[in-house]
């Protein structure tokens, strides 16, 4: 049987991807060996295919040790709570997370796209002095999360998620934007009817951090699609950390960009091919007649034999 080295490990769950020449026998076998090296570990689940479209769902089989599907996972001082099988979360950006944080300045507003269940969000606000950070997540269970991880770190003054498709937030922004030129702030008499209210949601989740029951309950979280009162309409700081997408969503980044935004933008290429995410950006600020800076670019971690995650930070100008 082949030597396992790789697998991610959230909270108590352990997500391994086993070779394919692996047998039923030899997952159970491997996953038998995990509970009993590490006492953390309580649940070994299998990897299965990629992770699919916009909602980055992962098809995951259960090999051994309790059936839980949900996770308690602790990360730069904060705590999520989420679904394995119904939203996304990668435990390898956890030091790109800090390191962004680490780049944003006191009172800027930050708008993360692709938000999941607030991971970017979360440690950003938590790790810098941030004015607001407002998360967008089109996936409505990995929003619901979201609003839980926000409530549970006590950020509800920090951060503002939304739930909806970012063309459609962006294009409500925009058009508020260009009706009041020369604010930063959409009206608040105009998008106070625009809410799609999010029942009160009351949650007990079991299995704390210390084995004890944790309550959470939300009330009066909003929810929106078209609009957010006090929402800013431009931004200092915009992350991408997009899903494996052909469309750059770059056109929806520069309509709230700014003078001096700066953009931290995440793509998948082959290993010696990055060049061609840094023109694909060019083409996307011309497009948009804004001007921009690279600043950096970097791999953000491996996800396949000669593939990376690449991440390539600019400043529009």
């Amino acid at each position: 049987m082949r030597k396992m080295r790789s697998y991610d490990i959230l909270g108590n769950v352990a997500l391994v991807r086993f070779p394919k020449e692996f047998k039923k026998s030899d997952k159970l076998r491997f996953g038998k060996r995990l509970l009993n090296d590490n006492n953390s570990i309580k649940s070994v689940f299998e990897k299965k295919g990629k992770v699919r479209g916009r909602l980055r769902k992962q098809e995951l089989s259960y090999v051994v040790g309790d059936k839980t599907n949900e996770v308690l996972y602790k990360e730069n001082d904060c705590v999520f709570r989420f679904n394995l099988d119904s939203t996304y979360f990668s435990p390898r950006l956890s030091n790109e997370r800090k390191e962004i944080a680490n780049q944003i300045k006191k009172d800027e507003n930050v708008l993360v796209m692709f938000a999941g269940v607030g991971p970017f969000s979360l440690v950003i606000a938590k790790n810098s002095k941030c004015k607001k950070v407002v998360s967008v997540e089109i996936n409505r269970e990995a929003s619901k999360y979201a609003l839980m991880n926000v409530k549970r770190n006590n950020l509800t003054s920090k951060v503002e998620v939304v739930q909806g498709d970012v063309k459609k937030f962006v294009g409500k922004l925009g058009s508020l934007r260009s009706r009041f030129i020369g604010s930063t702030r959409a009206p608040t008499s105009l998008l106070a009817n625009k809410f799609v209210k999010v029942k009160t949601l009351a949650q007990t989740l079991s299995r704390g951090s210390q084995g004890k029951d944790v309550k959470v309950k939300l009330n009066q979280s909003r929810v929106s699609i078209g609009g957010l009162s006090d929402l800013p309409t431009t931004y200092d700081v915009i992350v991408m950390p997009r899903p494996q997408l052909k469309e750059t969503f770059l056109k929806e980044a520069f309509v709230l960009s700014k003078k001096g935004t700066r953009i931290f933008y995440y793509d998948f290429v082959e290993k010696d091919k990055i060049n061609e995410i840094v023109d694909k950006i060019k083409k996307g600020a011309w497009l948009a007649k804004k001007k921009i800076k690279i600043l950096k670019t970097k791999s953000a971690g491996e996800i396949a034999p000669y593939k990376i995650r690449v991440r390539v930070d600019f400043v529009v100008v």
